[in-house]
């Protein structure tokens, strides 16, 4: 469905407020990892820098990631990609159980991790999925419930929050990364 990746590079900025994403994504042995620099504001005058670190398997399943705030804030867990979660220090983390993907705050490119890991076809219709969220205000996970549905195969994908307090129709490039965001993200 998606052609391997070797690497790719791509910036998205806010629809509101000031920000830049610059993300790169490249294989490595065994996976693939994403790495990116995000600067934004949080809506309330508060700036914030964040560089985070994404390891995967082949399958695009999240084995590791590591989230760093440049006042110090981080979080990182890792994962042995049939959803089970560890802390950094190797506490198990059973809060997490089942979560085989992660959804940071504040860029659009965690929604290209289940679309590419599922390769989902219209007929396949709404697959619910619990997931690691990570907002960039607090850096403190928890699991979140969302839903995916493609609408266009390899083109187009609809998201929605579980509770139902949001959702968006996501138009994705030829390598299944978001290209506009709306209400959110603009790909430069």
């Amino acid at each position: 469905m998606f052609p391997p990746l070797t690497l790719k590079t791509v910036r998205w900025r806010p629809l509101e407020g000031e920000g830049l994403e610059h993300l790169t994504v490249r294989a490595v042995e065994g996976g693939i990892r994403a790495e990116s620099a995000v600067i934004g504001d949080r809506g309330d005058g508060r700036l914030y820098g964040v560089h985070y670190r994404i390891d995967l398997d082949a399958g695009w399943r999240v084995r590791s990631f590591r989230v760093e705030e440049t006042d110090g804030s981080r979080v990182a867990m890792t994962s042995d990609g049939e959803g089970r979660w560890r802390s950094e220090s190797g506490e198990p983390l059973a809060a997490f159980d089942g979560c085989i993907d992660i959804d940071l705050a504040g860029t659009p490119f965690t929604n290209t991790l289940p679309i590419r890991r599922l390769g989902l076809a219209p007929e396949a219709g709404t697959v619910r999925l619990k997931m690691v969220y990570v907002p960039f205000d607090t850096f403190s996970p928890f699991p979140d419930g969302q839903n995916y549905t493609c609408l266009d195969r390899a083109r187009r994908y609809l998201y929605q929050a579980d509770d139902r307090t949001f959702q968006a129709e996501l138009p994705v490039d030829a390598d299944g990364f978001v290209t506009d965001y709306p209400t959110l993200f603009a790909r430069l």
